[in-house]
């Protein structure tokens, strides 16, 4: 089964936990507007991102993006 990225779910995880954007950068040292891009879907978030993110929050790496089947 082959699974495509949906939306970014970041923005929920910062929501459940105490974490804000520019706390969660200032903790990675990344510009906030490098987790905004994620946020907004702008950019996908690399592996070690999204691993370094989701240890961060607190949740799972698949936590990070709607995950979806591709249909053939």
């Amino acid at each position: 089964m082959k699974i495509m990225l949906g939306r970014c779910l970041l923005q929920d995880r910062l929501l459940e936990s105490p974490m804000t954007v520019e706390l969660l950068a200032k903790a990675l040292q990344y510009k906030p507007e490098r987790i905004s891009d994620f946020i907004a879907n702008k950019r996908v978030m690399p592996l070690q991102v999204a691993i370094s993110i989701a240890n961060t929050v607190g949740c799972e790496v698949t936590e990070l993006y709607e995950l979806l089947e591709e249909k053939k």
